[in-house]
């Protein structure tokens, strides 16, 4: 399965409102699981997750993922990232990009901010609703 195919199964799984999948083609097998599904006894769908970081992520105020796909932490190749561990971020300001089906969305600061700590790595594959930045109130 190509890497976009894989993008594309996994947003509409977000989106679909299933709370279990399970896909197989030839050797290729992915499962997926919505956090908090009820009865769950399946390995989690964390199999995709935004860095190793993430499961040992402090407790905090976080920014997660509204969507699966690939996390960008500038606006392009070679340029500075929209933040850095320190920065002071006004609400509505472009924190990262998520590229999902060759769409880039940004993902705006939700309020006045202090960038703690980032905890996707860049062009890494983030799942939905993975932890990408930890910050505090302003």
């Amino acid at each position: 399965m190509e890497k976009q195919e894989l993008f594309e199964v996994m947003d509409r799984f977000a989106r679909s409102g299933l709370q279990r999948l399970a896909l197989r083609q030839g050797d290729f097998r992915l499962e997926l699981e919505m956090p908090g599904a009820a009865g769950a006894h399946a390995p989690p769908a964390a199999q995709v997750q935004a860095a190793p970081a993430a499961q040992d992520a402090p407790s905090g105020a976080f920014v997660r993922a509204p969507l699966v796909g690939t996390y960008y932490a500038a606006p392009g190749p070679g340029e500075p990232p929209y933040v850095q561990v320190g920065d002071r971020v006004e609400k509505g300001r472009t924190l990262c990009i998520i590229e999902a089906m060759k769409t880039m969305n940004e993902i705006p600061a939700p309020c006045d901010l202090v960038v703690e700590e980032l905890l996707a790595e860049d062009g890494a594959l983030v799942a939905y609703d993975a932890p990408m930045v930890r910050y505090r109130h302003v």
